[in-house]
């Protein structure tokens, strides 16, 4: 029998149930999702962040990526501001309330990871953590598993 299925559905119910368990901390404790933590660390970390920039790095389609910032607009986090070159499109930018929430929210997204994966030795880790950036970034030079 294959390893690669039972690696796959592995891989895709500890990322589930991760996500979920960081998720709930963060909206009781900060009042946002990982979701919008993930769009808030993109725009902060990408300079002239523009919504295809994070369609880019997710994988998710241009309207969901739109709908998600148009939230984070709204919450007084993030703001668009014209791109100097290109009229169609928005540079996306942290507001001062945005980068406050995710300076308050980084610590706990830490602090919870490492509780929740304590059990695993940090050399198999470190060992996993390679192994997955190596795969995305293979399967990122391919394009494989951008919405269609």
């Amino acid at each position: 029998m294959s390893y690669i299925t039972p690696a796959f559905t592995d891989l895709v119910r500890v990322e589930t149930r991760l996500y979920n368990a960081v998720n709930t901390r963060l909206r009781a404790e900060q009042g946002l999702g990982l979701g919008q933590f993930e769009l808030l660390e993109i725009i902060d970390r990408v300079p002239e962040c523009r919504v295809l920039d994070i369609v880019s790095e997710l994988a998710i389609t241009v309207g969901a990526v739109s709908k998600a910032v148009d939230r984070l607009v709204a919450a007084g986090w993030c703001q668009r501001a014209a791109h100097p070159q290109d009229r169609r499109s928005s540079v996306l930018r942290l507001t001062p309330e945005g980068k406050k929430q995710l300076a308050a929210s980084r610590p706990l997204v830490e602090s919870e990871l490492r509780s929740l994966t304590a059990a695993v030795p940090p050399d198999d880790l470190a060992r996993i953590a390679s192994t997955l950036a190596a795969l995305r970034a293979t399967l990122e030079a391919g394009s494989h598993g951008r919405p269609g």
